[in-house]
């Protein structure tokens, strides 16, 4: 059974598209049943350009990543959710639509915050940096998740795991 995760962020371009491609590509190299998605309650219709960048220079696949709207994943026909992780402040802070996940259950959600990298001192260097800085962070606790026994876990012992990691 697939575990379904959707990661918000307010404009759906950055750190959240970066979640959901490292997410994807652990995942799809770790050989477990995990699929990422990822959403914004304010889309801004392109991913930037530096996540793209940093993504690349990894070896991530970036084919079929795009700037979409949590409305997606809140209607019929959405995929069933079992997590649902903000990674910006701003998104944690929203009130966010109703998301479904397997029968019928609401998924568990976390907040993991990382700074906003299109903020970065430093020019177009600084930014770089940051992207690849907020990509392994993001990466990391990726790893710890998929090293989790979803399966079998339960929601309370998986609530707490998601904590802990989040405070690592």
């Amino acid at each position: 059974m697939t575990t379904d995760v959707l990661i918000l962020c307010t404009h759906n371009s950055a750190r959240s598209v970066l979640a959901e491609a490292m997410l994807n590509h652990l995942a799809a190299r770790l050989g477990k049943d995990v699929r990422a998605h990822s959403a914004g309650s304010a889309p801004g219709g392109r991913i930037n350009p530096f996540a793209l960048e940093a993504l690349v220079n990894a070896g991530i696949d970036t084919g079929g990543l795009r700037s979409k709207s949590w409305d997606e994943f809140s209607g019929e026909g959405a995929p069933p959710l079992s997590l649902v992780i903000t990674v910006c402040d701003s998104a944690a802070a929203e009130t966010c639509p109703v998301f479904t996940g397997r029968a019928g259950a609401q998924p568990i959600r976390v907040h993991w915050g990382y700074p906003d990298p299109s903020n970065a001192e430093g020019g177009d260097e600084g930014r770089r940096r940051a992207f690849e800085l907020t990509r392994q962070a993001i990466g990391y606790r990726m790893l710890q998740l998929l090293a989790l026994p979803l399966e079998t876990i339960g929601s309370d012992g998986l609530r707490a795991a998601l904590a802990a990691i989040g405070r690592s």
